[in-house]
């Protein structure tokens, strides 16, 4: 049986500072040789690396749409000498398979959305940071947004993070693509909670606002090494279900993702000591914060499909059932790379 294609959409370079440890090419070059066709980059509330992604997108592009350039004159030629037909049609496969080898970059960020009033609002330490959301552009008009809504971020919403606001995600909407993300994002935040009204009233925000271009996003970390995070999957489990339930309440699309911040595996231990290095913790700090080391990698196709493929759908009566017991059953406080 023939793989599912698998793009990833929730992907954090070393433009993550302290946080992202994989370059802008390893990550490009792992994702084309799994034969993936496009890839985002999605950095912790900034668009440093687009630049970087974007040029060696199209460096690594450029013998793919020469090869097109010189089969579609091929194709024009054949045509133009009255060629048989069949060689025409040799012709034309051979350039739609050279299409199917073009690398899309999409262009995109990891915003923190103010859980505040407004990104204005800077008064108490619950405002610092923000809730967690992907913001992809789709098109030129969406880049643009884009870009705007993280300046604002910077320039107006900073409070130990750079923040925006339902305002200006309202504004900004068109040509975008966002994706309810990690357990940071504020659905899975508010399930976490048992507010389960407010988590609802967030997606028919999103949907509202992004129509069909709002995402609900799922992630699987199963942790498989004794010093790494094991809480953080069976939280993801729980949540899963509250958000495929309220995405089959609501119509919205669902989309998995790999949150990714290293390119393999044998990376793990280098980005452990990285968090050490952004947390300020010794090594063997009991105590301090770990990522699940075996599936922050750039997981390849054939492993993306895999780890999503038995994922439970709803049933269609438990949409309006009462969630009150998550805050006995979830195991543990939310691992603090969500919560800021």
């Amino acid at each position: 049986m023939s793989q599912q294609p698998f793009v990833h959409l929730h992907v954090h370079t070393h433009y993550s500072i302290l946080d992202g440890q994989a370059s802008v090419p390893a990550l490009v070059d792992k994702a084309i040789k799994d034969n993936m066709r496009g890839m985002a980059i999605t950095d912790h509330g900034n668009m440093f690396g687009i630049k970087e992604f974007y040029n060696y997108v199209s460096k690594k592009n450029g013998a793919v749409k020469s090869a097109i350039k010189e089969l579609t004159k091929k194709i024009e030629s054949l045509k133009a000498e009255g060629a048989e037909q069949s060689l025409i049609v040799e012709a034309e496969a051979e350039l739609e398979a050279e299409k199917t080898k073009i690398f899309k970059p999409i262009i995109g960020c990891e915003m923190y959305v103010a859980r505040g009033a407004s990104r204005f609002s800077k008064q108490t330490k619950q405002e610092q940071g923000g809730y967690h959301l992907i913001v992809l552009a789709k098109n030129l008009k969406g880049y643009h947004n884009l870009i705007k809504l993280v300046s604002h971020a910077w320039t107006e919403g900073f409070y130990m993070r750079p923040r925006t606001d339902r305002e200006d995600l309202k504004k900004y909407s068109e040509g975008l693509i966002v994706a309810s993300a990690c357990l940071g994002g504020e659905v899975p935040r508010k399930i976490i909670q048992g507010s389960i009204s407010e988590a609802e009233e967030a997606v028919k925000w999103y949907k509202d606002v992004f129509g069909d271009d709002y995402y609900i996003e799922l992630q699987r970390h199963k942790a498989t090494v004794p010093r790494a995070n094991h809480e953080t999957y069976k939280i993801q489990e729980q949540v899963n279900q509250v958000l495929l339930e309220l995405a089959a309440k609501y119509n919205v699309k669902v989309i998995c993702t790999n949150d990714v911040h290293f390119v393999n595996e044998e990376h793990a231990e280098a980005h452990d000591r990285l968090i050490c290095l952004s947390t300020s913790k010794d090594l063997d700090d009991p105590t301090r914060m770990l990522y699940s080391k075996q599936e922050w990698l750039l997981l390849c196709t054939g492993a993306s499909t895999t780890i999503f493929a038995k994922i439970a759908t709803p049933r269609p009566s438990t949409s309006t059932r009462k969630h009150s017991f998550w805050k006995r059953q979830i195991p543990c406080p939310l691992p603090r790379a969500y919560t800021s």
